[in-house]
């Protein structure tokens, strides 16, 4: 394995672990609190992650570091944020595996679908379906009949990952140019 894989797999971990451990405190700002946690700013890492990857190794090589970051991030969740005597906290746990494999491996074949367009295309359809659909599955899974409001956390958390996702754009430009194209 070479060395940008390791790394990119490795932060893909950490993005997991931080997004888990951020999505557990709402915004208690401006009255926030029902529709936004401040795991909606990191999570949109993980896709910027997914299609750099995908742009410069393509689609196996993406695929790969998705498994690895999941398995590296799992591995992290279930160390440093998930508490065993907290039923919600092991549905975040959950909730978090399922929505970040599906709408990771949803974002690798959109973004390899979209790859020859202008350069711009490919990940913002991506990453805003795949945002969408692991924003509606983690939520309902962690926090479906709990009393947590988590479809207006839902909607504010995608509102916010649609808006980081069109600001990814800018480093997705900027880092191309320093990892070594396939």
């Amino acid at each position: 394995m070479n060395k940008p894989f390791i790394l990119l797999s490795f932060f893909m971990g950490v993005v997991v672990l931080a997004s888990n451990y951020l999505v557990q405190f709402p915004i208690k700002y401006y009255n926030l609190q029902d529709i936004l946690t401040y795991g909606a700013f990191s999570y949109p890492i993980a896709f910027l992650i997914t299609d750099l990857a995908n742009r410069s190794y393509g689609k196996l090589i993406a695929r790969k570091i998705v498994y690895f970051g999941f398995f590296i991030g799992i591995i992290f969740t279930l160390t440093f944020s998930t508490n065993f005597a907290d039923l919600i906290s092991i549905r975040i746990a959950a909730g978090s595996g399922i929505a970040f494999i599906v709408a990771q491996l949803l974002d690798v074949q959109i973004f390899d679908k979209y790859r020859k367009r202008k350069w711009f295309i490919a990940p913002l359809t991506s990453s805003l379906i795949g945002s969408t659909v692991d924003t509606f599955l983690f939520f309902s899974i962690a926090f479906y009949a709990t009393g947590i409001p988590w479809l207006t956390l839902s909607l504010g958390d995608l509102t916010v990952k649609i808006f980081v996702a069109l600001i990814m754009l800018i480093p997705f430009r900027l880092l191309l140019s320093t990892l070594k194209p396939i």
